[in-house]
Formats: C-alpha cells, sequence, structure tokens
C-alpha cells in the first residue's frame, strides 16, 4: 500500500503529479470534499488534508467526490502497484459489479476463500471492506451516467446495481449530499449513436498505435478503424452490442457504448480499461525501458506505448494459434473465416461490423473436419478444439483473474501451445506485464543473439514490464523502424 504519511503526500498535492492520479486522494476538512492529486483548484492547507489510498476509503470518512476533477474519472491501480496480488484481482471483480451479480459468499468460493478471508485480505489492502468498494463503485459511476448522458434516473440506477430507484436516491443523498437530479441541471451533450462513458488514463497514450494493432489482428466484421475511431462488436453474457472509442481530452477516453451493453455497463467498464490497458503508468514504463541502449529509440518514438489486452480471452487465444508460423494478414484471412462460421450476427451503427467474435462455447461443438476446412492444418486444429473444450468447460480461464503460472502450466500442456503463444496470451488475456516470449524472433535480434535463454538474461533489467518491450519491438517493425 501506498506511504501516506503527509509529508510524502502533500508534496505530490502541490506539484499536481499526474503519476499519482489514482493512487492517491485528498480529503479538505473544510470542504468535505475529496479530489483527486491532479485537480485544478488551489491547493488547500496542508493541515486540512487527508490522504487516502482509493476513492473508497475517502468516502467511507465521510468525504464526497470533486464535482470538478470528478473521482470516478481517475485511472486505476496498475498491476503492479499492489503488494498482494490476490487483492488486486479481487478488487478489480468486485470492480467489474461481482457483488452486483452475487453474494459475498459466492465471490469468495469463485476464489478458494471463505468470506471471511476474502474480507481481510481486501481490508488489509485498501483499508475498507468489500461491500464499501462495491457501494463506492456504483455510486461514482451513477454520477458520471448522471454528468455525462441523457439516461433516465430509473435507467442509471438498475445499470448501477441498485435495487431501486428509491434506495438509490437515499444512497447518492447519503453519500454526496444532494439528490441525483442536481446533476441533471445542464443537459448532456451526446454526440454519438450511443450511451457516452468516459475512461480515465495516465498519459501520455500512443492511440494510433494501440487502436492499429488491435484493429490489424481482428476481423473487419469484429472490429476496425474508422478514421482514429477504433469500434469493435462485444458479447457480455446474454448481452451484446458495440463500442467506439476514441481519445476525447486530456487523459480522458471517451466510448460510447451500445444502449444494448447498459445492462453489464460495469463489467463492460472493466474490460474496456483492459483491452485498453488504461491502468498503465506509462512514464515509470518508458523511463525504465529507455535505460536500455536499444529499447531507448523505440520508446523515445512512441511514448505511451501500451499492451493491447483482449475483450475475451479465448477470442485472443484462438487468433493468436490461428497465426502461428503465418503472417498477419493469412491469420487474418483464417480468423474471418471464423467469424463467418461461428460469428453471430449483431446489429451496430457501422456498415462492415455485423458479428460478433467466435466463442468457446460454439468451436468446442463441432469435429476437427470443420475447422480444417477452414483452412488449418489437422495439428493447428486439434489444438483449437482442445483449447476450446478446456475454457468453455471451465477447466481453463484466459482472464487476469486466472492464476498466471497455473494457466501457463495448462496452456503448455495442450499439443500445440509453446512458449511462445503461451507468453503472448499471458501478455494480452492475462494481463501480465512481465509476460516475455523470449524465443520471439524480433526481441532476439534487436539484442543480439539467436538464443532465448541468453535474452531472458539480457531482458531481467526490463523486469517488471518485460511485455512493454517486447510491444515496442514489435510496434518499430510494423511502423518501419
Amino acid at each position: 500500500m501506498m506511504n501516506l504519511d503527509a509529508d510524502h503526500c502533500y508534496p505530490i498535492l502541490q506539484a499536481r503529479d499526474a503519476r499519482f492520479d489514482g493512487l492517491l486522494y485528498v480529503g479538505v476538512s473544510s470542504t468535505g470534499i475529496y479530489c483527486r492529486p491532479v485537480c485544478t483548484v488551489r491547493t488547500p492547507g496542508r493541515d486540512r488534508c487527508s490522504f487516502f489510498a482509493n476513492a473508497a476509503s475517502a468516502e467511507a470518512a465521510g468525504f464526497r467526490p470533486c464535482l470538478r476533477c470528478r473521482p470516478e474519472l481517475a485511472p486505476g491501480r496498475a498491476p503492479v502497484d499492489s503488494v498482494r496480488q490476490s487483492a488486486r484481482i479481487l478488487f478489480d471483480t468486485i470492480q467489474g459489479g461481482a457483488l452486483a451479480e452475487g453474494s459475498m459468499e459466492e465471490l469468495a468460493t469463485r476464489f478458494g476463500l471463505s468470506s471471511r478471508q476474502l474480507r481481510r485480505i481486501v481490508q488489509a489492502e485498501y483499508g475498507v471492506n468489500p461491500l464499501a468498494i462495491e457501494r463506492t463503485r456504483r455510486l461514482l459511476l451513477a454520477k458520471q451516467l448522471l454528468t455525462d448522458s441523457s439516461l433516465r434516473v430509473v435507467d442509471v440506477a438498475f445499470a448501477c446495481g441498485f435495487a431501486s430507484v428509491r434506495q438509490f436516491n437515499r444512497l447518492f443523498v447519503e453519500a454526496y449530499r444532494m439528490n441525483p437530479s442536481a446533476l441533471r441541471q445542464r443537459k448532456a451533450t451526446e454526440t454519438g449513436t450511443g450511451i457516452p462513458l468516459k475512461l480515465g488514463f495516465r498519459g501520455p497514450l500512443a492511440w494510433p498505435a494501440l487502436a492499429g494493432f488491435l484493429a490489424g489482428r481482428g476481423s473487419g466484421r469484429t472490429e476496425c478503424l474508422i478514421d482514429k475511431q477504433y469500434v469493435r462488436t462485444i458479447a457480455i453474457g446474454a448481452h451484446s452490442g458495440w463500442i467506439a472509442a476514441q481519445p476525447a481530452a486530456k487523459s480522458i477516453l471517451k466510448v460510447d457504448v451500445s444502449p444494448s451493453l447498459l445492462p453489464v455497463l460495469p463489467a463492460l467498464q472493466l474490460r474496456l480499461r483492459r483491452l485498453f490497458d488504461l491502468d498503465a503508468s506509462p512514464l515509470v514504463i518508458d523511463n525504465q525501458l529507455g535505460n536500455n541502449p536499444q529499447l531507448r529509440p523505440l520508446v523515445e518514438r512512441t511514448p505511451g506505448l501500451r499492451v493491447p489486452g483482449a475483450v475475451d480471452g479465448f477470442e485472443l487465444a484462438l487468433r493468436a494459434i490461428v497465426g502461428q508460423q503465418v503472417s498477419v494478414k493469412s491469420a487474418t484471412t483464417v480468423f474471418e473465416r471464423f467469424v463467418e462460421r461461428f460469428g453471430r450476427p449483431v446489429q451496430t451503427p457501422f456498415a462492415a461490423l455485423d458479428r460478433l467474435a467466435p466463442t468457446a462455447g460454439d468451436v468446442a461443438a463441432v469435429e476437427v473436419s470443420e475447422l480444417i476446412a477452414l483452412g488449418l492444418t489437422g495439428k493447428r486444429a486439434a489444438t483449437v478444439l482442445h483449447l476450446a473444450r478446456a475454457v468453455a468447460s471451465g477447466e481453463l480461464r484466459l482472464d487476469p483473474g486466472a492464476d498466471g503460472e497455473q494457466t501457463r502450466a495448462q496452456l503448455l500442456a495442450l499439443p500445440g501451445i509453446g512458449p511462445w503463444t503461451t507468453e503472448y496470451i499471458a501478455m494480452r488475456a492475462l494481463g501480465d506485464p512481465d509476460a516475455f516470449p523470449a524465443s520471439d524472433l524480433a526481441l532476439m535480434k534487436i539484442m543480439g543473439t539467436d538464443k532465448p535463454k541468453v535474452l531472458e538474461a539480457q531482458a531481467e533489467a526490463w523486469r517488471p514490464w518485460r511485455a512493454y518491450a517486447a510491444i515496442h519491438v514489435w510496434h518499430s517493425l510494423n511502423a518501419g523502424g
């Protein structure tokens, strides 16, 4: 947990240091309001400041969110910021709406814990209990929707997980000392065809590189670029729709969300943060990687480069296997056949975007011969089928909440999946910032070796950001660097 001593935190506040945005909040005793460290209001006196590691702790102490810097738009904690990996995963799962969908006991069972253990782990790391985190999550998301969208109050209440409008109104007034309708005094300006969702991040953000990487490795029917806007189809549970994303202002990514995805908005919000790697700390990462002579020119050329995540782990793994030992263009052609065969139709306002990505369940139900007919070799078709059946059965999890070492072992045990594919999946589907495909030819070439073990030894200085080093190298090749 971050050092919250005033001697450490107050200079950060005075400097409005963006590196600590989302990692530090300040409550001001004279106003009863809490702010992000980047807030532009006049810096309060040190004796009036209390410092908190997260928004839930500030609200538990009786402070309400600032209407100017808007804590609901702060970026989240980067994967290595937390001392306890298990606490971070639990926190993220709660942020994704797990306690809105089920009980504390069900969440604990999912992670092999008792509800008492779950409370203790979260309390020790974040200073508040899981229910307080859930309550703050709901209220801050509601605050954003009330401010930025024209959704009815009743729709906001249910989208954020409240049982009734009456409960929503009561908790909102208790926490923020204002009625939800007070945020509706000025009409939200909506320019898109969907629900506007704002996601904060720490700059810089190399958006063209990130959006281009994602769109270039999918199917044009599931994701693509329209000007500088990244659009794609998404399914979460029984709900499907589309999103359209592009930077809108300094440190804000604006995402238009299909109204059909409103019931799963908290889970979608978390997936989008992971997809675009919005909780990264690029200044810290770039500074460390830039110490290496070979990487320095790459980092200077594209500061703020992110590790592209995944909306769905199986989709990402399928694309990785299809792309083994073939060109990106050839892999895209085969993947498009999978989309045509298994992707379910979906309506979007974008002419090219009309299919959902294949699911593990749909692919697992067919025979090897049907996959060979799509353009795969027999061995690769068998690999895809084994993967699909493992994911569909629940035996294999491909998301950031999965145990990294266990998942790697499971992947390597599948026929046709080796270390490179395993580490690539760990980078993008598991969200491991230190995952590293040491057998990658481009990485070995730039470091002047043809031996993976030598590269691994050289890359020790890049920890815990080796995945970002790989992305920088790959981007430099694609950009002609």
